[in-house]
């Protein structure tokens, strides 16, 4: 147990101080800012090309593997939706945020941190595949089901455009792209550039934990959803629980692929489902709650899964 205290205290210690730090030191949520600028648009990206440019070309294009990930959010994201949307009796809107909030999981800021921390850099094309095609799905979902609601205003061409800007300029795929096609093409940046993206890629994960400690301290409780039991349920526990067995059935996969993928189904909901509850402006205050919670019972139920991994007492095949 020792082992497992010490692969999660330095993560959830970064949350941590950056939580002290909102605390200590007066300062409005607008001053982190430049710091998000740096971990979305240069840090984090660079961490992706570089690992990912390292890689067999061959590993990147594993369909059964994201095909098996993904069905286990899709499967999520509607058993939440269809709940919400027979208790609201068909409030499309809200029952999209919760559907997110039940299935986005953190893992664009909690992801490669915990998952290169815990499995090594093995796990980082796992993590990038998951987050790419993850993304696409969701910000998909979300502007189409918002439509549905009404809530998307604008012709369609223009919402569809919307959509695929949205997907194809995110940092975190261009790099992912980049990374991918410098694979295939087999080409090193020179040395010094090299050096450049290791230094910032190492700068990710403290950088992106702190601030998200800060976010969550200076993002007030205000109300606690009385769904919040159901999103927690599927979040933290149905959802690894259901790509674990999903991969199972779609193919025979490395372990670390398989652990990876569990480890960022486990992870809480992303606090990009509070973005998007804003610029709709639905259900802003509970995807807030929900992003907090869950984000506090994690600890719990993250550090359990990797205990349950790295003793060896989770096989990565429930089927072999």
């Amino acid at each position: 147990m020792t082992d497992i205290v010490g692969l999660v205290l330095p993560f959830f210690g970064m949350i941590f101080i950056g939580a002290l730090a909102a605390r200590l030191v007066r300062q409005p949520l607008e001053a982190l800012g430049w710091m998000n600028v740096f971990v979305i648009y240069i840090a984090l990206p660079a961490l992706f090309f570089q690992l990912l440019s390292r890689t067999p070309v061959e590993e990147l294009t594993e369909w059964r593997y994201i095909a098996g990930s993904l069905a286990a959010t899709f499967v999520v994201f509607c058993l939440m939706f269809a709940g919400s949307a027979i208790v609201s009796r068909g409030a499309i809107a809200e029952s999209t945020i919760r559907g997110l909030a039940a299935a986005y999981g953190n893992i664009g800021y909690m992801g490669p941190g915990l998952a290169l921390l815990v499995f090594g850099p093995e796990a980082a094309v796992p993590v990038a595949l998951i987050f790419s095609f993850e993304n696409v799905m969701h910000f998909t979902l979300a502007p189409m089901l918002m439509a549905l609601a009404g809530g998307e205003k604008g012709p369609l061409g223009a919402l569809a455009l919307g959509v695929v800007r949205r997907i194809v300029l995110h940092p975190f795929i261009i790099a992912t792209a980049a990374g991918g096609l410098a694979a295939w093409a087999q080409v090193e940046p020179p040395a010094p550039v090299s050096r450049l993206l290791d230094y910032l890629a190492q700068a990710a994960a403290p950088c992106a934990l702190f601030a998200m400690g800060v976010t969550l301290t200076l993002r007030p409780l205000k109300r606690v959803p009385r769904e919040l039991g159901a999103i927690a349920g599927l979040k933290l526990v149905v959802h690894p629980v259901l790509c674990w067995v999903m991969l199972s059935l779609f193919g025979n996969f490395s372990e670390v692929w398989v652990y990876a993928a569990i480890l960022l189904a486990a992870l809480p909901t992303a606090a990009n489902v509070f973005v998007i509850a804003q610029q709709y402006g639905v259900w802003v205050e509970r995807a807030s709650a929900s992003v907090l919670i869950t984000t506090m019972l994690s600890v719990v139920t993250v550090t359990a899964i990797i205990y349950l991994i790295v003793n060896g007492i989770l096989p990565a095949d429930l089927f072999p």
